[in-house]
């Protein structure tokens, strides 16, 4: 009997190229034959498919000559990503104990959605209800992470209070009043003046805190609106853009400026989709540094797509959720956000959350996905995938930049229109097929333990700034199982 040990020896002193010598290796022409014969009289190019965005996918490739030249993440922790909590409870004292029973439980970091009105996130109106979620936190081992909108200057501030001016604390204010824009349709004020007044903040704090991240240039805006891929890599461009020049407006150099900015993007069940994405960000962000002449690595947080999820049949997304979480880590991913699979029903409960810790930590520390920098390198498949929608979000990015840069855009309706696009082709194609629902629906109703807690408002600062409101058709967030589980 093998001792544990003894077949990771031999097949190290095994030549594997020998084991497939008596395997003759298989031409196109071979492979196409054999697809022949279960096609019939029906064309090759019948198995063609498309992606929403319409970008084709062929049934056979070539192994790629090159893999895509571009920064793979670096390696500078123990871990190969970071498994960040969400925290969205309305109650902080509650926000605060998921958040310690997550950090005990595997998880690294977190991030901490603020609402004021306690319906989408945590009730925090002020520095003392942060510092009441963040009780018991050390800020310089746990990377805190913040999800405010409007309210992100602020917000902004109080994690700065709560550090106490630590200069080695691991912060994240993610800045990103262009996607609550995008979201509502609407601004406080001119859209323009919280970029500025963001940019403000975010230099004032970038020298006390010179590991925090400043500003999330995200497009999982686009993603929850039903866009595609290449919309929302090209959204997340144009975002980033714009927080640069306001950064350096407000005195950051642009090296600086570039590297404090979070590249924010979704994953979803379709993970080879996912991976080629999170690969195509990094490309496209090595293309926008050297063209502004600095060296700035990537650094990329994905957070699970909310539209894939179902609310029947809940027990199904922990299918989807596992395939996101193993797209965006196999794609390179600096830290993942996995929701938990009873989010389309309510507030999860503490299994729902182990759930969401579990996955990662399975697919980190069993599955071994990160032993591997690049493991899709070399794919026919995946790099002629990566390259296609990088092109296509590319000229969607040079459409933004042709109208005066991402806040015209959204104000002259180019962005909505474009996801509206995707979103119409989708529908056009037919019924998806959905696990749980329009595809193997249960025999009958497994329910799940959800939460729903009440809303919890408190007061907080007004986010209105002086001047007429900027107003854009909204990126309203879609699930796209919602209409089908209506219809049963």
């Amino acid at each position: 009997m093998t001792r544990p040990g003894e077949a990771a020896q031999w097949l190290a002193m095994v030549d594997l190229s020998t084991l497939s010598a008596d395997f003759p290796a298989a031409s196109e022409s071979d492979w196409r034959a054999l697809v022949a014969k279960t096609l019939k009289d029906a064309p090759f190019d019948s198995l063609t498919r498309t992606t929403a965005e319409g970008l084709p996918i062929r049934p056979l490739y070539e192994s790629a000559p090159a893999p895509a030249a571009f920064p793979l993440r670096p390696h500078e922790a123990e871990r190969p990503w970071d498994i960040r909590a969400s925290l969205a409870h309305p109650d902080p004292a509650r926000a605060n104990a998921d958040l310690l029973s997550d950090l005990e439980g595997g998880a690294a970091s977190a991030v901490v959605r603020i609402d004021p009105m306690g319906e989408y996130g945590v009730a925090v109106g002020s520095a003392q209800d942060l510092a009441r979620v963040l009780d018991g936190v050390l800020l310089e081992l746990a990377p805190i992470a913040l999800e405010a909108g409007f309210l992100g200057a602020k917000a902004a501030d109080w994690l700065g209070a709560a550090a106490k001016g630590s200069p080695a604390a691991l912060l994240n204010f993610h800045l990103d009043p262009l996607s609550a824009f995008a979201q509502a349709g609407e601004s406080p004020g001119p859209i323009e003046s919280h970029l500025i007044s963001a940019a403000t903040v975010a230099a004032r704090l970038a020298d006390s805190y010179p590991k925090a991240g400043l500003f999330l240039a995200s497009g999982r805006v686009v993603h929850e609106a039903g866009g595609g891929e290449a919309g929302e890599l090209a959204f997340m461009l144009a975002a980033a853009l714009a927080y640069a020049k306001a950064l350096v407006r407000a005195g950051l150099p642009l090296d600086q400026a570039l590297g404090r900015i979070v590249l924010g993007l979704s994953a979803d069940a379709d993970y080879f989709v996912s991976l080629a994405k999170m690969r195509a960000a990094r490309a496209l962000w090595a293309r926008i540094s050297a063209a502004c002449g600095v060296t700035a690595i990537a650094r990329i947080e994905a957070r699970s797509s909310h539209r894939m999820l179902t609310a029947q049949d809940a027990w199904t997304n922990m299918l989807r959720l596992t395939a996101a979480a193993f797209g965006a880590a196999v794609g390179g991913t600096d830290a993942v956000v996995l929701g938990a699979f009873t989010d389309a029903l309510g507030h999860p409960t503490a299994f729902a959350r182990r759930q969401a810790r579990n996955t990662q930590l399975v697919l980190m520390e069993e599955a071994h996905l990160g032993r591997v920098a690049d493991p899709a390198a070399g794919s026919g498949y995946v790099e002629a995938l990566t390259d296609e929608i990088a092109r296509a979000a590319w000229a969607q990015f040079q459409a933004i930049e042709a109208q005066g840069g991402l806040v015209n855009a959204l104000t002259s309706g180019h962005v909505a229109a474009e996801a509206e696009k995707v979103r119409a082709g989708r529908e056009a194609a037919g019924p998806p097929k959905i696990v749980g629902v329009t595809a193997f629906p249960p025999a009958k109703d497994a329910p799940v333990e959800v939460e729903h807690p009440p809303a919890r408002l408190v007061s907080a600062p007004s986010t209105r700034l002086p001047g007429p409101d900027s107003r854009c058709p909204p990126l309203s967030p879609i699930r796209l199982a919602q209409a089908h589980e209506a219809a049963r």
